[in-house]
């Protein structure tokens, strides 16, 4: 089983739970490309909740959820979409990147901070100490408690630092950054990193060129 919105991208899958949060996140068509909003009617985001809940049931080993949209969820969902992609962007010290825009109330405040819907979480403890937390509700209720319960426990074991959103506007891919020292900011390094260094030496040399006639003058 994949991801079906992060596998249009190709970026290195996220662990675990965890990537139920990169795969919302990569609901969002990459900037630039024909790549339809899997979350742009109830048809297309259907699909893709159908196709990634058995992956991330599989992946936590919990038991398959079915959970069905509506029209009244997806304006929420992509609230929760655009909270996360700008509080990853916060993060890592980036106002760039792709924006589905504003679409509920409560997004940010005037230090830019995003706040998250609050949403029910039912946390057990079991007879052999255990603890283990399951999302509650339905629609986008159920899939926002899910996204940030993942999240929060990806933060516990230092996984939630690693995901991240190329920093190629263009791009904006939301990616797991494998690096040894976490300092990956592209999610394909081929493609959006050679570009970035491209355009970074087609502007030196623009540069350079432009500052020549001006020393000449001089000397």
């Amino acid at each position: 089983m994949t991801w079906p919105a992060t596998e249009r991208y190709f970026p290195t899958a996220v662990p675990g739970g965890l990537g139920l949060v990169q795969d919302i996140l990569n609901t969002a068509p990459s900037g630039g490309a024909p790549d339809a909003d899997l979350l742009g009617d109830v048809a297309a985001a259907q699909a893709w909740i159908s196709a990634a809940l058995p992956t991330w049931a599989e992946r936590t080993g919990r038991t398959a959820v079915r959970l069905t949209l509506t029209e009244e969820d997806l304006p929420k969902l992509r609230q929760l979409r655009e909270q996360l992609r700008r509080a990853l962007h916060s993060r890592c010290g980036s106002t760039g990147g792709a924006s589905d825009g504003d679409d509920g109330d409560g997004d940010g405040g005037d230090n830019g901070t995003a706040r998250f819907t609050s949403c029910a979480l039912q946390v057990s403890l079991h007879g052999d100490a255990a603890l283990t937390t399951e999302p509650e509700g339905e629609g986008w209720r159920w899939l926002t408690s899910a996204v940030l319960c993942e999240a929060l426990l990806a933060q516990t074991t230092g996984e939630w630092r690693r995901l991240k959103i190329c920093r190629n506007e263009r791009c904006a891919t939301a990616f797991y950054d494998r690096s040894r020292n976490n300092s990956g900011v592209w999610h394909s390094t081929r493609d959006c990193g050679n570009a970035a260094n491209l355009r970074a030496s087609r502007q030196r040399r623009r540069a350079g060129a432009e500052a020549e006639p001006a020393t000449g003058g001089q000397a």
